[in-house]
C-alpha cells in the first residue's frame, strides 16, 4: 500500500479569526505554484486543511518541495480509505508493519462524531488487530514515548491514516503581507534577512549595487545565485535590479573624507532604494544589517544613514550574532554561495578608519559639494531588471523586464 494523500496543517494560520480564509487561499496559491511540476496532483481546501491527492506523484518528491512552502506548519503522507473500521485496522497494521521500530501507539481524532465508537474504542480495536496481524516479533505499546506514532483522523468524507508528521517551513503564505525591496550584497547576511521575511508573508524584489570594473561578473552571477535558491520558498520567481554604481561611488569618494565615504555611499544606497521601492511598488526596504558588526550598522550610523528617506526600513537579522546568521544560511543553502571570494561594491573601498559615530551635518556639508541627485535618478533609470525564474541557470541568458 502506498501513500495516496498528503494532509497538510497550517499552524500559525488558524489565528487569524475573519481573515482565516484570507491566508489559507493564499496558501494554497503558493502550494499549487511551487508544486506546478507535479501535474497530476489534485487539492481540496478545508476550513482547517489542505489535502493533496497525489494521483501517483512520487510522494517524496512532491514532500520535498513542500517542506519550502511558507505557511506550512506541517504535513503527513496518509492513507486514504473508506469510513470503514476494518480498512483502517488494515492500513494501520501495514504503516506498523513497514516503519522502523518495535513500539507504536495509535492516536484517533474523530471529526466526524456520528461514527459509532470513541476514540478510545477505536485506539483499542486498532491495536488490538495489529497484535495479531502484525508481522513483527515483540511488538509492545508505548504511550508515552514510541518508535511509531500512527495518527487516524475519522473525517465526514473518509478516514485518514498516517505514521510520519514532516515539519514545514512555517510562518506565513509569501506575498499575504505586501512586498518589499531587499538590499542584496551577495554576503551571507542578506539573504537570510529575505529569507526571513519571506517567511513572514513578505513577497520580495532585489537590489544590487554593480561596480564595473572593480565589482565582475561573478560577482553578479554570485547574487543571481543565491536568488536560485531563495526563489524556492517564494513563488518560483524573484526580481532583481542591478544598479550601475560606479559613478555614483566614484563620486562620493572624491567629495568626500576617508572616514565617512562609507555612510556618504550607504546614504546614498538608501536614497536609490527608495526611488526603486517606489517604482516597483514595494512597501518596505530590507537589509541585512546586524547591530555593531560593521561600522555602518552602529546605531549612531543607522540614525544617520536611515534619516535621508521615509520608506520604513527593516532589518531582520539586527539582533543575530554572526554564528546564528551562518547557521540559518546553512540551513537554507546560500552559505556557501555567499562565500565565494567576489567583493562587491561595499568591500571594494573600504576605508581603514571609517566613522562609528557619523554626524548628519558633516554628510549633508560634503553632499552639498556636488549633484548627487542626478546621478542618484540616472541610477534609478539605468538599472537593469532580471527575472530568475525556474528556467534560470547560471549560464544562461536571463529574462529581462
Amino acid at each position: 500500500m502506498e501513500a495516496n494523500h498528503i494532509i497538510v496543517r497550517f499552524g500559525e494560520l488558524t489565528t487569524k479569526g475573519k481573515n482565516r480564509k484570507l491566508f489559507t487561499r493564499k496558501l494554497l496559491k503558493n502550494t499549487k505554484e511551487i508544486l506546478h511540476d507535479f501535474t497530476s496532483l489534485s487539492y481540496e481546501l478545508t476550513y482547517d486543511h489542505i489535502f493533496i491527492l497525489l494521483n501517483g506523484e512520487d510522494p517524496e518528491k512532491v514532500s520535498a518541495k513542500l517542506k519550502t512552502v511558507f505557511g506550512i506548519h506541517s504535513f503527513s503522507l496518509c492513507y486514504k480509505v473508506e469510513h470503514d473500521l476494518q480498512k483502517v485496522k488494515e492500513a494501520a497494521c501495514k504503516i506498523v508493519d513497514e516503519a522502523e521500530g518495535t513500539t507504536f501507539k495509535i492516536n484517533t481524532k474523530r471529526s466526524d462524531k456520528e461514527f459509532p465508537m470513541t476514540s478510545p474504542e477505536m485506539n483499542r480495536a486498532i491495536a488490538g488487530y495489529i497484535f495479531n496481524m502484525t508481522k513483527k516479533e515483540n511488538l509492545k505499546v508505548d504511550v508515552h514515548n514510541p518508535d511509531i506514532l500512527v495518527k487516524v483522523e475519522f473525517r465526514k468524507d473518509a478516514a485518514y491514516v498516517m505514521d510520519n508528521v514532516v515539519m514545514g517551513a512555517g510562518g506565513y503564505p509569501v506575498g499575504i503581507g505586501g512586498k518589499a525591496l531587499l538590499m542584496l550584497s551577495g554576503g551571507i547576511d542578506s539573504p537570510v534577512a529575505g529569507y526571513l521575511m519571506m517567511k513572514r508573508g513578505i513577497d520580495i524584489e532585489c537590489i544590487h549595487y554593480a561596480s564595473p570594473p572593480y565589482t565582475n561578473d561573478l560577482a553578479r552571477e554570485k547574487v543571481l545565485d543565491l536568488l536560485n535558491v531563495l526563489k524556492e520558498s517564494a513563488h518560483g520567481k524573484i526580481a532583481v535590479h542591478i544598479i550601475p554604481f560606479t559613478k555614483l561611488q566614484l563620486s562620493v569618494y572624491d567629495h568626500c573624507e576617508e572616514s565617512y565615504a562609507m555612510t556618504v555611499m550607504r546614504r546614498m544606497m538608501y536614497r536609490i532604494a527608495e526611488g526603486v521601492a517606489r517604482k516597483r511598488h514595494c512597501k518596505a526596504i530590507v537589509n541585512g544589517e546586524s547591530v555593531g558588526q560593521v561600522a555602518s550598522q552602529t546605531l549612531d550610523s543607522m540614525l544617520t544613514i536611515n534619516s535621508v528617506i521615509t520608506t520604513p526600513v527593516i532589518r531582520p537579522v539586527a539582533c543575530m550574532d554572526k554564528l546564528e546568521i551562518i547557521d540559518v544560511a546553512e540551513r537554507i543553502g546560500t552559505y556557501d554561495i555567499s562565500i565565494r571570494p567576489h567583493e562587491d561594491c561595499c568591500t571594494i573601498f573600504t576605508p581603514k578608519k571609517p566613522a562609528t559615530k557619523p554626524k548628519t551635518y558633516k554628510c549633508e556639508e560634503f553632499e552639498s559639494q556636488w549633484d548627487y541627485a542626478t546621478q542618484v535618478q540616472e541610477c534609478i533609470d539605468q538599472m537593469e531588471t532580471i527575472v530568475v525564474d525556474a528556467n534560470y541557470k547560471n549560464d544562461d541568458e536571463m529574462d529581462l523586464f
